[in-house]
């Protein structure tokens, strides 16, 4: 089910990256066959940092009170994200009692549950205007010429993020193309929602060790990038992956220092611009 660009042409906002002080480092250390990638925070910019929900005290408010009377839904925001994010809670610990430690949910199902309607085409275009009122997103500079030179170099590329049905829809809206038009191996993209558990999950990037020792691919030919150290960098570099951090935006860089997990973890690659990554790999 597709959702048009129409639908949020008028909350495309431009966004600039916000620069931080880490400097460029590193090198990649062997021949990189298999380059997989982060969205929010890496291929794309994001305001929120992340895969956004929005708040209580969220200055978007206006815009959602404007989101439920377009849709006539008669519900206050407070109500609203009351309702949302209740739903949310209540599907991870359902999750959780599964056994499953990082949950993620399938956003289409919880609006459905607010909105309490079996209408999917509807909920699913309520929830895109959510999302980009409460999580707008922009390409970071270089995200095409990135792309194109990984492909033209002969190297796989695929995806593990944290992501919804929405998601692979923001290549077709800001670059014109689908992920496989772009390049990215369909067998090679692990979304979060489709699997109902998150990052920092080492079973996503298990996954991707497994498809890719079919094709005789080691996890030391793979460079994983991403903007999080615990989310994207410990559990890659657990896989075996090469890995760069993504430092280029502050509103999205999460160095976790206070984490064990993190705290003697160093990326292979620390960039600051997607150019630098194509500087790597030419």
């Amino acid at each position: 089910m597709t959702i048009p660009k129409s639908a949020i042409e008028g909350r495309i906002r431009r966004l600039q990256p916000v620069p931080t002080t880490l400097p460029p480092t590193g090198n990649i250390r062997m021949d990189i066959r298999c380059m997989l990638f982060d969205i929010y925070g890496t291929l794309f910019i994001s305001a929120s940092g992340d895969i956004g929900l929005a708040r209580q005290n969220s200055p978007q408010l206006a815009e959602i009170r404007a989101l439920l009377e377009k849709y006539q839904v008669q519900l206050s925001p407070r109500d609203l994200l009351d309702q949302f994010h209740a739903a949310i809670q209540d599907r991870h610990a359902e999750l959780h009692a599964r056994g499953i430690k990082f949950p993620e949910v399938k956003i289409d199902r919880i609006w459905q549950r607010v909105l309490q309607s079996a209408d999917l085409r509807g909920v699913r275009r309520f929830a895109t205007e959510f999302e980009f009122i409460a999580n707008p997103v922009y390409p970071m500079p270089n995200l095409f010429e990135l792309l194109q030179t990984v492909r033209e170099q002969n190297i796989l590329m695929g995806i593990i993020s944290n992501a919804q049905f929405y998601t692979p829809l923001l290549f077709e809206w800001f670059l014109n193309s689908d992920t496989a038009a772009l390049g990215f191996s369909s067998e090679l993209i692990f979304y979060s929602y489709k699997f109902e558990m998150a990052k920092p999950s080492a079973a996503l990037f298990q996954m991707a060790v497994e498809k890719l020792a079919r094709i005789g691919i080691g996890p030391e030919a793979v460079l994983y990038a991403g903007n999080d150290m615990l989310n994207d960098i410990y559990p890659a570099a657990k896989a075996g992956f090469q890995t760069a951090l993504f430092a280029g935006d502050k509103r999205s860089l999460r160095l976790r220092a206070d984490d064990p997990r993190c705290s003697d973890l160093k990326p292979d690659l620390v960039l600051t611009d997607l150019s630098q990554l194509i500087q790597q790999i030419r």
